[in-house]
């Protein structure tokens, strides 16, 4: 179920009958010379709507913009500041429980993200209001990940590349070389990124003069619809995890000597 296609009789039913939703989140920032800017939310997107019309779960708009500023000096790339964004999230959130969810699935794939919503999602907890979850999608298939690349690349390499030529029709073909020739094929082996155990870098650029990294050559569809299916499955299976939770077992734990 797509909440803004649905009327509010309809969803007023849902309410009285789940308590869970989901909300996809992404961004808008480059992605190397190949894949369009809109790369992290159209991968969220599909995924969280792809586990809505199999478990029955609700999911609501997407969230298109991120934590990004580190890819600022790539034409196009949009962000809003950490602060904004937990915000925005919370407030997102929290027109949910206003109509009785109770338990949210961040369904993420934009790394920049990350520690802002499970920094919100620990608020809201903390307070009561929501067990939520930030899930990142290809940490739930790590596996299958390193099965089909030997070099992968944190961004914009062949795992995202391969989702978007699955599932869509916006990847430069033409410019997979070039990505990767013109980045970095495997960033964890720079020397110049680490010294003495501290990272040195703040942004994409300082590591990658197109912005990406691992060797998008080793894309295709057809791993990207393996990538997909999986990531699917791990997604549904989370939603009915929670699903099936008492209560009781998503609130705070008491204070010691207060059980």
């Amino acid at each position: 179920m797509y909440l803004a296609d649905e009327a509010w009789p309809d969803l007023e039913s849902y309410f009285e009958s789940e308590s869970l939703a989901l909300i996809p989140l992404g961004s808008t920032e480059q992605h190397g010379p190949h894949l369009p800017e809109s790369t992290d939310h159209v991968i969220a997107e599909a995924l969280a709507r792809g586990a809505a019309a199999r478990s029955g779960y609700l999911c609501t708009p997407t969230v298109n913009v991120g934590i990004s500023r580190h890819h600022r000096q790539f034409p196009g790339t949009m962000w809003v500041s950490p602060d904004t964004f937990r915000a925005y999230v919370k407030d997102l959130t929290q027109n949910l429980t206003y109509h009785g969810i109770d338990r949210v699935v961040y369904v993420n794939a934009h790394g920049g993200n990350v520690d802002a919503l499970r920094e919100v999602a620990k608020d809201l907890h903390a307070d009561g209001e929501c067990y939520a979850l930030e899930w990142m999608w290809n940490e739930s298939i790590p596996e299958l990940v390193d099965e089909l690349f030997e070099h992968n690349g944190p961004h914009g390499g062949p795992k995202e590349t391969a989702m978007l030529q699955h599932l869509t029709d916006l990847v430069h073909e033409e410019r997979l070389a070039d990505a990767r020739d013109g980045g970095v094929r495997d960033i964890w082996n720079t020397e110049d990124a680490y010294q003495n155990g501290a990272a040195t870098f703040f942004d994409a650029r300082d590591n990658s003069e197109n912005g990406v990294f691992g060797d998008q050559t080793d894309a295709t569809a057809e791993k990207g619809e393996r990538l997909f299916e999986a990531a699917t499955d791990q997604l549904v299976e989370l939603c009915e995890w929670l699903a099936a939770r008492d209560p009781a077992e998503l609130r705070p734990a008491a204070r010691v000597g207060e059980e």
